[in-house]
């Protein structure tokens, strides 16, 4: 199989710079997985669920709002369908932190998850989203956890210290399952590149405490490379 026609056309559908090594990795691993795009839009007041049969989600595009005149228009005013350049930047962030390293997550499109972009239009959420092989590793608060990659290096995709779930970690103090804390960046910087990397689930090892009341985990999504 020819990699670079794959990879080329995967950097313009999902607008990823090849500027470093982490993102150039994660396309050659959809190009060798044969992994397509699977899309989900829900009218304002509804939820979009998201699901894996194998592997785990990771949101690519998202946009609470309106870019044009038809989705979601059945009974609603002119008024409300009107203006069709209605986007909310941190779209695909909220359902990032949401959904991404789970097998299903649910998320309603409402204002109050994602603020109103523009008052008065009745929106939409639109997500695209893949289906991934990743390798997940799960940390309750206040252990550590290696991850070793053997020959291979690790390349981190996602990580979360807090709770999306009332299950894993189960902990008198597991009351929330609404607790986003995300740790992508600081453990690419430290584990990116090598052959295993020590994890800390403790807020010392974090700039913020998420929920302090809260008992916490550290979930991490990642490949061996």
């Amino acid at each position: 199989m020819r990699l670079l026609p794959c990879v080329q056309a995967w950097f313009k559908r999902i607008n990823m710079l090849p500027q470093n090594l982490n993102s150039i990795s994660l396309i050659i691993l959809l190009c060798r997985q044969g992994v397509d795009t699977k899309r989900y839009f829900s009218c304002e007041g509804g939820s979009v669920p998201l699901s894996c049969d194998w592997g785990y989600i990771k949101v690519i595009t998202a946009n609470y709002g309106r870019t044009d005149h038809t989705t979601c228009s059945t009974g609603r005013s002119l008024h409300q369908l009107s203006n069709v350049d209605c986007f909310q930047e941190t779209s695909v962030h909220v359902m990032s932190k949401r959904c991404d390293g789970r097998k299903s997550c649910s998320v309603p499109a409402v204002n109050s998850v994602f603020s109103d972009p523009c008052v008065g239009t009745y929106k939409y959420l639109d997500v695209s989203y893949l289906c991934l092989p990743f390798r997940k590793s799960v940390t309750c608060e206040g252990k550590r956890t290696l991850i070793d990659c053997g020959n291979g290096v690790i390349w981190i995709h996602h990580a979360n210290y807090g709770r999306r779930d009332l299950v894993t970690c189960p902990h008198k103090l597991a009351t929330t399952p609404d607790c986003y804390s995300p740790q992508t960046r600081s453990l690419r910087s430290s584990c990116n590149g090598k052959n295993y990397c020590q994890l800390n689930a403790s807020k010392t090892s974090f700039l913020s405490d998420p929920c302090p009341d809260v008992h916490k985990y550290l979930e991490v999504m990642y490949s061996c490379i």
